[in-house]
């Protein structure tokens, strides 16, 4: 028989400055540092049990670590339906542009948006997928 997982408990963004992501991720939704790297990064608390990796760009791979990447990438935050107005309020205060607002075919709503190193974050209402 198969082992089973309990889902996702970390996920990685690679930054070109750790400081500049930090204070984004923390004004932006509140996350904390959970644990500094040094120069490599930090481990931030993004929700129960979860947690988001912010590494610097390049420094694993000095380190011969196999944290490394490139690129835009995407992850989604899940919220509640009935603060999807407040986030887009939130994020206009921020100074934080919407790129897109989507509804789903199962009734979900989508935010995107812009971390200082591009990567695309989305804000998803319950209704987006079949298991949320």
């Amino acid at each position: 028989m198969r082992p089973k997982t309990d889902g996702i408990l970390e996920t990685s963004l690679y930054v070109s400055d750790v400081p500049r992501s930090v204070h984004f991720y923390e004004e932006t939704f509140g996350f904390r540092v959970l644990s500094e790297f040094g120069a490599r990064g930090c481990a931030m608390h993004a929700g129960p049990h979860q947690v988001l990796l912010l590494f610097k760009k390049g420094a694993s791979r000095a380190m011969q670590s196999p944290h490394d990447g490139d690129g835009e990438l995407h992850l989604a935050f899940a919220i509640r339906a009935d603060e999807l107005a407040n986030w887009e309020s939130w994020l206009q205060t921020r100074g934080i542009a919407v790129e897109e607002k989507r509804k789903w075919e199962l009734g979900g709503w989508s935010l995107y948006f812009r971390d200082p190193d591009r990567h695309l974050i989305e804000l998803a209402t319950p209704g987006v997928w079949v298991v949320y």
